[in-house]
């Protein structure tokens, strides 16, 4: 393939969405504050573009990831594949937005400082 299998099963970027109950219980467990409000939204993945097309709000997703994702997987994997891998998650993400309304869901939290 285009990755060695060592690199692919090396590379990992924690990644972690707890629940507006998870949350709420480490703020209480960990005691420093009070929790004054847990509010939970969902956003479109459209939301960033103005277009219509699932092709467009695809590439704008794909391209906001690509800034955040690029270097660390340029270091794991090299530069080679980066577009291609790009562009095959912008055909992925143009596809999942015809069948579904996706959304990304948001996770506000009041907290004052306890003295």
């Amino acid at each position: 393939g285009l990755i060695e299998e060592n690199k692919l099963h090396t590379f990992h970027i924690p990644y972690f969405t707890p629940s507006p109950a998870e949350v709420i219980a480490e703020v209480e467990k960990e005691g420093s504050f009070a929790l004054n409000a847990v509010e939970v939204s969902e956003i479109s993945w459209g939301a960033c573009s103005n277009s219509p097309s699932h092709s467009d709000n695809a590439w704008h997703m794909a391209s906001c990831l690509r800034s955040v994702a690029e270097p660390l997987l340029v270091e794991q994997f090299g530069e080679v594949l980066i577009d291609e891998l790009f562009e095959n998650f912008r055909k992925i993400l143009s596809h999942r937005m015809s069948v579904e309304d996706n959304k990304f869901v948001n996770l506000s939290v009041s907290l004052t400082r306890r003295d």
